[in-house]
């Protein structure tokens, strides 16, 4: 078996990781526009050596791992080139866009679009672990569109890996990943904002951040190259989730002048029961 990987950072690197580990077998090649990336990745022995265009038409598997502005113009050139049976998928944390970029595409059957619900806040090859994707969801979209005997190659890898699969159209994935992880990550990069500039001197910030503070600020540790492409195909999803969010936010505030502490409680006790909601769910472990 050859796979590429398109994006050996975190997902892609870790991918290759676990490929590696699972088919002993196979041939893990990998492209990369940064050529650092590239030289990290085989001095880490995530790759085997480095893909070129002749590559991608002899491969049984391509994953496609880079920033979701970058997938709207790179998959479809990257189907152009890939055999009649090869299976091609991505891990863009939009869907709407990328799919409608590949609707028309005389390979569009050999695409499936992904979202492996995996990650953590650090980025390139050197962040790649082995076992993300263990027991984590993976979101398939327009699954129907994709070969069968090409969806079913791909369930068999996706249950190697230990990811659990959930089907769901681009829109409704769209409007909901704004919720459980675009507002996530803009929350923590504007905490992390808030408190640099008011705390000036940042060896207090490092003295007196606790556990709570470092764990609600870790997201804004995330790459702004992939997340402001999310962000902006999102957008509408995104600006929506971010007025209810404010209003939540000005809400507590009144509440807070007005000293209505029980009716403050009130929110907090019921808003706990998100512990219940998500049990189950690593720690350290983020959504990309």
């Amino acid at each position: 078996m050859k796979v590429i990987v398109v994006g050996i950072g975190l997902i892609g690197g870790s991918f290759a990781r676990d490929i590696k580990a699972h088919y002993p077998e196979a041939e893990v090649l990998g492209m990369d526009k940064n050529p650092d990336h590239i030289k990290q990745a085989l001095e880490l022995g995530l790759i085997s050596a480095q893909a070129g265009d002749s590559d991608l038409k002899k491969a049984d598997i391509i994953m496609v791992s880079i920033p979701v502005n970058a997938l709207i113009t790179e998959l479809p050139a990257i189907l152009e080139q890939v055999a009649d049976e090869a299976l091609v998928l991505d891990a863009g944390s939009t869907k709407s866009l990328i799919c409608k970029s590949v609707e028309a595409h005389p390979k569009r059957r050999n695409f499936l679009a992904c979202h492996p619900i995996a990650g953590t806040e650090f980025t390139g090859p050197a962040a790649a672990v082995n076992g993300l994707y263990q027991g984590k969801t993976n979101i398939i979209c327009e699954v129907e569109q994709t070969a069968f005997k090409i969806q079913e190659r791909a369930l068999e890898v996706f249950r190697t890996l230990g990811m659990r699969i959930r089907y769901m159209n681009p829109v409704a994935h769209d409007k909901h990943i704004a919720y459980v992880s675009h507002l996530s990550h803009i929350s923590s990069f504007m905490l992390g904002k808030t408190v640099i500039e008011k705390e000036k001197n940042e060896r207090d910030i490092f003295d007196m951040a606790g556990s709570g503070f470092e764990s609600t600020v870790r997201l804004a540790k995330s790459s702004p190259d992939m997340w402001t492409p999310i962000f902006e195909q999102n957008k509408e999803n995104v600006l929506e989730t971010l007025d209810e969010y404010i209003n939540n936010l000005k809400d507590f505030r009144d509440k807070l002048q007005n000293d209505a502490y029980s009716e403050l409680y009130a929110e907090m006790d019921h808003t706990n029961r998100i512990k219940e909601i998500l049990k189950g769910i690593q720690p350290n472990k983020i959504s990309e």
